[in-house]
């Protein structure tokens, strides 16, 4: 099971790079293993061979609530007073301080929950849901979660276990995806259905906005713990979900290939050639190629193995002009009026760097398109942008981005456009990083932040990173 797990996050590992974790079970004991780095990074063979169950659950990191450290790498873990739980999240909760108060006010040593423990704490949303969720003398853990997930405010969306039974659960505005498949011999839950094509399991269905699932020896069975109100995140379309992914319905690369004919239509040009930022903003400019009619070509090669690196360049190395992850291709650019299209613009230092690239190779002219609107506002559900003072959108318009950025002209997709292309109807998608207008609603500006839970504490150290062994 540690391997089908391994696999399906392999598939997921553009969802986050920071930490990767995985937890079994074998029916009487929960034992987890995580680290800092790529899910390649954190496991090998051995270490595999050694999470011996029948129940699993996964988790690569991309952090939204709390530093990048050891501590809240995930899946978390707690004992309860019937065995043990762990938990992943994918999403941001907005209610962070009112769970604090809420898990601070649970009875049992202070210790017990981690809260007066600056060395080695947790500092992220997840581990209060799981500190919630571990707690229930009276009942189940079924019935317990039924309890606390009404309590929760953002987007998520949670796999969790005990010994013997696993569950998941998605927000109520269904804001990230989360998909339900069958294996031959049982069932996998999954951020996106490209992991359970790699584990050779069928899509069953999404999980529902406001529905919980529960996963045992009887089977599944599901409930229904709040009123879907349907708010999907519209730069899944965009850009986060893989573009094999399929999100209600939709195709993710069909979707961004036709935001590049959208881009095509409404910001044409004339030039010689249309290429893209890869990956991200490949399917947009086959879209804008097919559309205007000027040739498709790559004009930038991209450095497969820079995932990430613990070794960062001195100052002079930046000076030399060291370049990690992208280099022009001089012979496909010198002397052409190019298209370079990217899915988006947040700080403008990334398209900065790649038009000077351009015109070093001898481009004649630069146009620069975007498959999504100016971000102007800052995701408290899940992605971690700048703040707003940082987003370039905020506050210039869009010849003065063109300028900044030193390209000869700069074409957003409108807001319509880019809907259009998802094909969802635009009361059912979250626009709040283009728009403002938040599903959710937002708490006071100082119970907001990545930080939030380290503010009250001491920086938490880095913690060996060695396999955990829980016994119930």
């Amino acid at each position: 099971m540690a391997k089908l797990t391994y696999f399906g996050l392999y598939a997921l590992q553009h969802r986050g790079q920071e930490s990767a974790g995985i937890a079994v079970s074998n029916g009487r004991q929960i034992l987890v293993y995580k680290d800092m780095g790529l899910v390649s990074q954190v496991f090998d063979e051995s270490t595999l061979s050694s999470l011996r169950g029948h129940l699993a659950i996964g988790h690569s990191r991309y952090s939204t609530t709390g530093a990048s450290t050891w501590e809240n790498a995930q899946p978390t873990f707690r004992p309860t007073g019937h065995g043990s739980i762990a938990l992943g999240h994918n999403g941001n909760l907005i209610n962070t301080h009112e769970l604090r108060e809420l898990v601070a006010a649970l009875p049992g040593p202070a210790d017990e929950l981690d809260l007066q423990r600056p060395q080695g704490e947790a500092t992220n949303d997840t581990s209060l849901v799981t500190a919630l969720m571990a707690h229930h003398p009276d009942g189940t853990l079924e019935e317990r979660a039924l309890e606390v997930l009404p309590m929760l405010r953002g987007a998520y969306c949670f796999v969790w276990m005990n010994e013997d039974t696993l569950y998941a659960a998605r927000d109520p505005q269904g804001i990230r995806p989360l998909v339900l498949g069958r294996l031959e011999r049982g069932w996998v839950v999954a951020s996106e259905s490209a992991a359970l094509a790699t584990i050779g399991a069928s899509v069953v269905r999404e999980v529902e906005p406001g529905e919980m699932i529960v996963i045992d020896d009887q089977g599944l069975r599901s409930h229904k713990f709040a009123e879907p109100d349907r708010k999907g995140c519209v730069f899944e379309y965009v850009y986060l979900a893989r573009p094999d992914a399929t999100i209600s319905g939709r195709s993710v690369h069909e979707a961004r290939v036709e935001m590049g004919r959208q881009l095509a239509r409404e910001f044409p040009v004339d030039a010689d050639l249309v290429m893209p930022v890869p990956e991200s903003g490949t399917p947009a400019a086959a879209g804008y190629a097919e559309e205007s009619g000027i040739p498709f070509g790559q004009g930038f090669v991209k450095n497969a193995y820079v995932g990430r690196t613990f070794i960062q360049p001195s100052q002079t190395l930046r000076q030399l002009g060291i370049r990690l992850k992208l280099n022009a291709l001089d012979h496909m650019i010198r002397g052409k009026r190019i298209v370079v299209v990217d899915d988006s613009i947040v700080r403008g230092n990334t398209q900065r760097a790649q038009v000077r690239m351009l015109r070093e190779a001898g481009a004649l002219e630069v146009h620069v398109r975007i498959s999504s609107p100016p971000v102007k506002w800052p995701c408290f559900y899940g992605i971690d942008f700048a703040t707003r003072a940082e987003l370039i959108a905020n506050g210039i318009d869009v010849e003065e981005i063109a300028h900044s950025v030193g390209a000869d002209s700069l074409g957003y997709i409108s807001l319509d456009g880019m809907i259009e292309a998802t094909k969802q109807p635009a009361e059912q998608l979250c626009q709040a990083c283009f728009t403002g207008e938040y599903p959710v609603p937002l708490p006071d500006e100082s119970q907001l932040g990545k930080h939030l839970l380290e503010a009250t504490l001491t920086s938490p150290t880095m913690g060996k990173a060695l396999p955990v062994l829980n016994n119930p």
